[in-house]
């Protein structure tokens, strides 16, 4: 914003002196605000801190049986999802998890729900890649077997 008054059209319209002195002025606020660190956490209580502990722990452990058991995971990952919501869910709660997440500070509440959100988008986009790929393999096929008739 300092950037933007220094090159207006305003500052061609005063004097040389006003001119220098504004820019004096700019330079040093720029000096000033690029020292400045701006670090924003979120207070907990030790309870708090153990129930985002626990919750991070139990997707974590939910996220490393993906590969053993994709469908198993996805529908755990929906009713920890579920816990987090506060419509009501289609499918079932996991109430165990939904205590936890109460015992959180509201921002990691947020936080663990965004992160369920993108654990499931992601997962429903592997799916739809592994269905066109497999759609486009079935697909190769056919024209390999139409190609091999033609020269038989």
């Amino acid at each position: 914003m300092i950037h933007s008054i220094q090159n207006s059209q305003d500052m061609r319209q005063i004097s040389d002196g006003e001119r220098e002195e504004l820019n004096l002025t700019a330079n040093r606020l720029m000096g000033r605000t690029l020292t400045v660190e701006v670090s924003v956490e979120t207070i907990r209580s030790p309870q708090q801190q153990e129930s985002l502990k626990h919750a991070t722990r139990i997707i974590d452990e939910v996220v490393s049986k993906f590969l053993d058991d994709l469908g198993n995971a996805r529908s755990h990952l929906m009713s920890l999802y579920s816990a987090c919501s506060s419509e009501v869910p289609a499918g079932p709660v996991d109430q165990k998890f939904q205590s936890i997440v109460i015992g959180c500070a509201l921002e990691d509440q947020k936080k663990i729900k965004r992160r369920l959100e993108t654990l499931l988008r992601n997962i429903e986009n592997s799916d739809k890649a592994i269905k066109l790929l497999e759609h486009s393999k079935g697909a190769a096929a056919k024209t390999l077997q139409n190609a091999d008739a033609r020269f038989n």
